[in-house]
């Protein structure tokens, strides 16, 4: 896990996948296929206290994100507009484990 951005409204993380997972997969013909290693964004919202986990496509959409951010240098009212839209879909409140 690492935290990509934190501010007075949003925390974000990037979760990846656990390096010791299996690399193939063995089906029930006794085939293999490759095990696609899975990683997920969460973006918390500090205000409403919900979080929301990107995976899939969502993840992959919000890691372009993330690379058009390196080589624009947003600012941070820029960020927080992107970030807003994400925690639009956050149903999940934030609870301590």
């Amino acid at each position: 896990m690492q935290m990509l951005y934190d501010s007075d409204s949003f925390v974000v993380l990037h979760l990846q996948p656990d390096l010791g997972l299996p690399t193939q997969i063995t089906r029930s013909d006794g085939s293999t296929t490759p095990a696609l290693p899975r990683h997920g964004f969460e973006i918390v919202d500090k205000r409403s206290g919900k979080e929301v986990y990107l995976d899939g496509a969502w993840a992959e959409m919000f890691q372009r994100q993330i690379h058009a951010w390196q080589h624009e240098a947003p600012t941070e009212e820029e960020v927080e507009a992107t970030l807003e839209g994400y925690a639009s879909l956050a149903q999940n409140p934030v609870v301590m484990h």
